[in-house]
């Protein structure tokens, strides 16, 4: 372990650590099962009411509690045990999916009206929202206590790597599943890959707490981890950068209209395009596992982002269901890029002491930008429709990336060797 440890350059150093394969496949099964439940919900509810703006209300339901509580969260990270956390976590989201997979039986559901069984996937969905704000930064600490600090960006590819390709191919192989099995039986499937997640957390074992008491007080401690991110400017302007990006150019909220109404292609398809971003990411991490990004990562950054507004345009305006698919690779690929960038800033940049703080602010730009993003796009659809809902946020992104450019110097001179 030393040996590999001194070995910072090794692309598979991190993974010789038994308890970082073990968090590798928690982190992988876990945001797999949410993202692939995420999608069932989405193809379900639009299944019973056909209106995309219930589609962006899903999103909104989680992103209301997750952004409410990310401070509060934080915090009592920082408190607590990290193990113990993502064990909570788990637990939380196996009694959510548990509901869903109930809520998704229609011979269960066949006497409740309609609008009885949207209220109460509403309100797992929040439950889901209120167990995020907890995830996100429990996992970020957790992180950085099972390998050396020397393995930080190398852990760091890998983690985000894999949490990239489980938030994409979830829902890939959900479309899949609604295929082969329908909506109920492909929720079984969400709970096993909980249950993964599961029996993996037992495998580590608990870790130190680096919090101590300095007599702050309660709104000292929840705003610390703000105004730190505030004069970390490097650290702000990635994740504004970011947020801004998954706000305008996330098309995920519109692929169910796409798949049903545009491309005409059904679950199958819709399974396949969710897949496509999946293998631009899987692609990602052999190439940034082997060829870190060292030089100029800020512009390397800005073009990422860049380029997945490319490719959100090209899909909004794609009518061939060959050029979606490649559209929707290249933008996994581009997302990949500016993932790792911005996790290996974040776990460089943040003190021990606060890793559960900063990480509930990025969360608050980041992580519910996703679901307020659903939000953004199916309100956008009501208003012009889900193609010029997409191409509008495509151009938005690619406004803001310009607008980085020119305004964040800190972004153009970023070295992640400092």
């Amino acid at each position: 372990m030393d040996e590999a440890a001194s070995l910072p350059n090794d692309p598979y150093a991190s993974l010789r650590f038994k308890e970082f394969r073990y968090f590798l496949v928690i982190r992988f099964a876990l945001i797999f099962a949410l993202a692939m439940q995420f999608a069932i919900v989405e193809w379900k509810v639009y299944q019973l009411t056909h209106d995309p703006l219930n589609l962006g209300l899903i999103g909104l339901a989680e992103f209301v509690p997750a952004i409410s509580l990310a401070l509060f969260a934080g915090n009592i990270v920082d408190k607590r045990e990290k193990r113990g956390m993502v064990l909570k976590c788990i637990v939380g989201y196996l009694f959510t999916g548990t509901g869903l997979f109930l809520l998704t039986w229609d011979h269960l559901m066949s006497g409740i009206p309609l609008p009885t069984v949207l209220l109460l996937i509403y309100l797992l969905v929040f439950c889901g929202g209120i167990i995020r704000a907890f995830t996100s930064p429990s996992n970020f600490t957790l992180l950085s206590l099972l390998v050396p600090r020397p393995l930080y960006a190398n852990a760091t590819t890998w983690s985000t790597s894999a949490w990239q390709i489980g938030a994409i191919a979830g829902p890939a192989l959900g479309g899949l599943c609604m295929g082969w099995l329908g909506i109920h039986w492909s929720m079984l499937l969400v709970i096993g890959f909980v249950l993964v997640a599961l029996f993996c957390i037992l495998h580590i074992s608990t870790k130190p707490v680096f919090y101590k008491e300095i007599g702050e007080t309660v709104k000292e401690r929840l705003t610390k981890g703000l105004k730190f991110v505030w004069n970390t400017k490097v650290l702000l302007n990635a994740m504004a950068l970011d947020m801004f990006a998954v706000l305008f150019g996330g098309s995920v909220a519109m692929m169910t209209i796409y798949a049903n109404d545009i491309l005409h292609i059904g679950p199958a398809g819709f399974g396949a395009m969710r897949a496509a971003p999946a293998v631009g990411a899987f692609l990602t991490l052999l190439m940034l596992a082997y060829r870190p990004i060292i030089t100029k990562p800020g512009i390397k950054l800005l073009a990422a982002v860049f380029a997945f507004g490319v490719c959100i345009i090209v899909f909004g305006l794609s009518r061939n269901f060959l050029l979606s698919l490649a559209a929707l690779f290249f933008s996994g690929m581009m997302d990949g890029v500016s993932v790792i960038i911005r996790q290996t800033i974040l776990q460089l940049k943040t003190p021990d002491d606060m890793r559960g703080r900063v990480s509930s602010v990025s969360s608050i730009f980041v992580g519910s930008s996703n679901e307020l993003g659903s939000f953004e796009s199916g309100v956008a659809a009501r208003i012009m429709g889900p193609v010029g809902s997409v191409v509008f946020g495509g151009c938005m992104t690619l406004a803001v990336v310009i607008t980085t450019y020119v305004i964040s110097p800190a972004m153009r001179k970023l070295d992640l060797k400092a």
